[in-house]
């Protein structure tokens, strides 16, 4: 399994672990080298937590998150980076979802200003023979709707991996509680992709020190990660 890793930078490492970076070419049998196809979302919202962040999928399913926000409220603002493989599943939705959003070529944002603002949105694909970007609010076209809630529900998971890595190494009384709610999550579907924190899920587990009742949360949910990634 490749393991996932969050880095503050400028700070400790929370979780390290080994992988291969994203990938933007391949090698073909003859040694020719062909580019992945690589989809991208942004959403920058400021004076939210976080207020950035960007996820970044290749068509061999290697994923790479970085996100601008705070573990906790008392802490200071610093960058994050995990990189884990998607799965399968996932990986087929959004390179179909953006073949039928005509991969970004076009205009996204419904234009509404009456809708509220809920952060500057961006979904990018490239390739080796196209490179489109294209901004947006709310999108009335379904593929987008469907891109950009599978990323946020993503993007939920890898926020939990984060503050999961800060508590066990600073708070571990609090990991009870956070797993309570990601497990909630989990279950109602609000968060997806949950083997890319499978490494700090696994950490907790380890760790005898960590009261039992936590560890068997945290089991049972690297349970539903390694089924879903399946």
């Amino acid at each position: 399994m490749t393991r996932a890793f969050l880095i503050p930078v400028g700070v400790a490492v929370l979780a390290l672990a080994a992988t291969t970076p994203l990938s933007m070419s391949q090698q073909t049998a003859d040694g020719a080298a062909t580019s992945l196809a690589v989809v991208t979302f942004t959403l920058d919202f400021p004076q939210s937590n976080p207020e950035h962040y960007s996820i970044s999928v290749d068509a061999a399913g290697h994923a790479r998150y970085e996100c601008t926000g705070k573990i906790a409220e008392d802490s200071e603002e610093q960058v994050y980076k995990s990189e884990f493989e998607m799965s399968a599943a996932s990986r087929k939705r959004i390179f179909e979802w953006a073949k039928q959003a005509q991969y970004f070529a076009g205009k996204l944002d419904s234009g509404n200003r009456k809708v509220a603002f809920v952060g500057t949105k961006m979904l990018s694909y490239k390739d080796g023979q196209r490179s489109f970007t294209a901004r947006y609010n709310y999108s009335r076209v379904a593929a987008v709707q469907q891109l950009t809630t599978l990323f946020q529900n993503m993007e939920g998971t890898l926020e939990y991996g984060s503050r999961l890595s800060y508590y066990h190494r600073y708070q571990k009384l609090a990991l009870d509680d956070e797993l309570k709610r990601m497990e909630a999550q989990a279950k109602n579907s609000e968060i997806g992709e949950l083997q890319a924190v499978a490494p700090v899920l696994q950490e907790i587990i380890d760790d005898a020190s960590v009261m039992n009742v936590v560890r068997v949360r945290a089991t049972q949910l690297l349970e539903m990660g390694n089924n879903a990634a399946k």
